[in-house]
């Protein structure tokens, strides 16, 4: 008797980018978790620290707003978000989990977001394309993922490293 396909076995497709001409810092997560593609939000999980961060480095509520107008504030201010895989197969949300992933077009973000000036891995799946965004020609740093997973670094901790990355590119 032939089992019937599992979650896992299906293939997952992530999100659009959120990419702008006045882009200069992207953050780059891995894929989008289980609540953010039924979502359809970036960083929809209520517990990661995505949104809450900078919220805090932009002394602005980002949480109280509109998803769409969370986009444009972040757009407004020069950061562009979107994921290093385009699609995966994946049970649950643990990046350990992804299997099968194939990248994004990284290598066109130049053509979409030509004042690019660096790219900011969320985590540590994200940063294993550091060897493709380092082609880019721009600045590219790995900042401690914003996920809930991620227990081991304090909001406090998360934030200091976070703003540092937005200082550093004028949108903080």
């Amino acid at each position: 008797m032939p089992l019937a396909p599992t979650a896992d076995t299906d293939l997952l497709r992530g999100l659009p980018p959120v990419i702008d001409h006045r882009t200069r810092l992207l953050v780059l997560g891995s894929f989008p978790s289980v609540a953010s593609l039924a979502a359809g939000q970036y960083y929809a999980h209520p517990r990661n620290h995505f949104w809450p961060l900078l919220s805090a480095v932009w002394g602005l509520d980002l949480r109280a707003l509109a998803y769409p107008k969370r986009l444009q504030e972040a757009l407004k201010r020069g950061l562009g978000i979107w994921d290093v895989y385009a699609h995966c197969r994946r049970e649950g949300s643990l990046d350990s989990a992804i299997r099968d992933a194939e990248f994004n077009d990284l290598a066109g973000l130049k053509a979409q977001a030509p004042q690019l000036q660096a790219v900011a891995h969320n985590g540590g799946e994200s940063a294993r394309a550091m060897r493709f965004t380092a082609t880019l020609g721009v600045r590219v740093q790995r900042l401690p993922s914003t996920s809930p997973a991620n227990a081991s670094w304090s909001f406090e901790r998360k934030l200091a490293a976070w703003r540092d990355a937005f200082e550093a590119h004028g949108i903080a």
